[in-house]
This record gives C-alpha cells, sequence and structure tokens, in this order.
C-alpha cells in the first residue's frame, strides 16, 4: 500500500521553510547590524545578536502555514492572502514591540515592514508554486 503524502508536509514546502529561515536570519543580522531594530530579549544573547528562536523555529512554521492555506485559494485569493499576512506581521511586530521583544530605532517606518514581508512572501511563494509545478512535470 503507498504511504500517503501530508498535504501540509511535502519537499517543496520544507524548502521553501528552510529558505524562509535562512532568509530571515541574514535578513535580521543586515538590520541589526546596521541598527535599524534590535532584540532587547532573545536567547543566548551573548552569543546572537538576533532572535534565534523566530528565525529558527517560527519563521519557517509560519511559512508552511502559510503555504498549505496558500495552495488551497484562487490566484486573486493568493494575492489577497499575500497582502493580509504581511499587514498582520507588520502589526505584530508593532505589538512585540511593546511587549519588549522587539525595538525600531528612530529611523524604521513600519511601512517598511509591510513592503519588506510583501517582498518575502511574493518570493517565498513564488519558489514553493514554480518548484511544485517543475516536481509535477
Amino acid at each position: 500500500m503507498p504511504k500517503k503524502r501530508s498535504p501540509f508536509w511535502n519537499q517543496n514546502s520544507a524548502a521553501c521553510a528552510l529558505l524562509s529561515s535562512l532568509a530571515g536570519t541574514y535578513l535580521d543580522l543586515y538590520f541589526v547590524g546596521k541598527g535599524l531594530y534590535r532584540f532587547p530579549h532573545r536567547l543566548l544573547p551573548e552569543i546572537f545578536p538576533i532572535n534565534i528562536v523566530f528565525t529558527l523555529i517560527g519563521l519557517p512554521l509560519l511559512t508552511m502555514v502559510f503555504l498549505h492555506v496558500l495552495t488551497r485559494v484562487n490566484p486573486l485569493g493568493k494575492a489577497c492572502l499575500i497582502l493580509i499576512a504581511s499587514l498582520l506581521m507588520s502589526i505584530a511586530e508593532k505589538l512585540a514591540e511593546r511587549l519588549g521583544a522587539f525595538a525600531h530605532s528612530d529611523q524604521w517606518m513600519h511601512v517598511y515592514s509591510f513592503f519588506g514581508y510583501l517582498l518575502f512572501l511574493t518570493v517565498i511563494s513564488t519558489v514553493y508554486f514554480v518548484a511544485a509545478q517543475n516536481s509535477s512535470a
């Protein structure tokens, strides 16, 4: 009897989760290095200047959930979902700031976060759907 594949966990979503983790880590390192934001409370602060829990666990899991939902909607729904998720991540960032987990410099504008996540999610979803199309061909 053939093994049933999980619609949530597949080779393409795992690759995109890894891609999102790597991209998120390097983007955080870049922006923290530039002094645009910082993480006051993080795991192993003497070693890591970024929140590795989010970039290594949270971001990949959120990416996989996002891709799972994205596979269930039509093209217009995909575009709307990317816009809504970008807006929600920008709002979550502001909430994280209020909770003390995140701090931006005075130069930072939260619209940067919206457009950053818009680009990030567009790239991740494009990679996912191109890979899925190539693996089914």
